[in-house]
């Protein structure tokens, strides 16, 4: 495992717009949870926060849209900000997170200089109809298929805490080493009181135990990733998740919640005599 800390920041470009029942996500219209809508993101906006992000070590920048996959309108859109990352940013590995994607998307997505697309299976196909009934868990595992044939980097992780028993964790993470991504992020279920599903029952020690069994499952990932609901599941112990396999993680916002400051986290590395990540293959 790469010791150095790869640093990756989220740019929520499209928000709160899905027509998905997804239960664990508060970008579902459908739950009317309390959240900032809107449907393109300002490119300035876009900007700053990739400047921001880069100023402060990340090497990831991932353009994010809320719907259920691409159409031709955001397609366009994604590509149009990825041409001018590309331009102002060279440095800055784009990555895309626009949902369900046909292999042509995602060639014309590379053309425009996204070098990694991001989709998770977020559970196990047995666990997966009691969170989402939209769209089935296979058109996940066949996007992410999609990526690989494509030619892109392959990012692909889940959520821990939807309800799921050990073996559908088990299951999921069976699911993604067949997959074989570079990069696998692992999130823990962030409970809004809009959403239908309980709030996430696992213990700090559960969760640090998913992490290296993540680690031990998927052992020729580049990267294991804590991203959203890092803060809130770990608190003063999050330093814990280095040791447990974590080499990556999100800084900033996420989608719809606030992490810490940036400079908080880097702070965090510090301390701990953990270096960033200043490269990326």
């Amino acid at each position: 495992m790469n010791q150095k800390i790869f640093l990756c920041s989220i740019c929520n470009i499209n928000s709160g717009t899905c027509n998905e029942d997804c239960k664990f996500c508060s970008q579902s219209v459908r739950y009317k949870a309390d959240i900032e809508r809107y449907k393109q993101k300002e490119m300035s906006l876009i900007l700053k926060e990739a400047h921001n992000a880069y100023s402060n070590g990340a090497l990831g920048f991932c353009l994010v849209t809320s719907d259920k996959g691409l159409n031709d309108k955001t397609l366009s859109f994604v590509c149009s900000i990825a041409e001018v990352l590309t331009k102002e940013l060279p440095e800055l590995r784009l990555i895309a997170c626009n949902g369900t994607a046909t292999i042509e998307q995602l060639l014309t997505l590379k053309s425009s200089g996204i070098k990694a697309y991001n989709h998770n299976l977020e559970t196990s196909r047995d666990f997966y109809p009691k969170i989402c009934t939209t769209h089935p868990w296979d058109e996940r595992y066949e996007t992410c298929q999609n990526v690989n044939s494509a030619g892109l980097v392959l990012i692909s992780g889940g959520i821990f805490g939807l309800g799921e028993s050990y073996e559908d964790r088990v299951s999921m993470l069976k699911s993604l080493e067949s997959l074989k991504p570079t990069s696998v992020p692992i999130n823990f279920y962030h409970h809004n009181e809009a959403l239908e599903l309980s709030p996430n029952p696992l213990s700090v020690d559960e969760a640090l135990s998913l992490i290296k069994l993540t680690r031990e499952m998927i052992p020729d990932a580049q990267r294991v990733m804590v991203a959203g609901g890092r803060e809130l599941m770990f608190g003063d112990r999050e330093s814990e998740i280095f040791s447990h396999g974590a080499n990556s993680i999100v800084i900033g916002n996420y989608l719809t919640t606030s992490g810490k400051a940036m400079q908080r986290d880097l702070e965090m590395l510090k301390s701990l005599n953990l270096d960033i990540a200043s490269s990326v293959k």
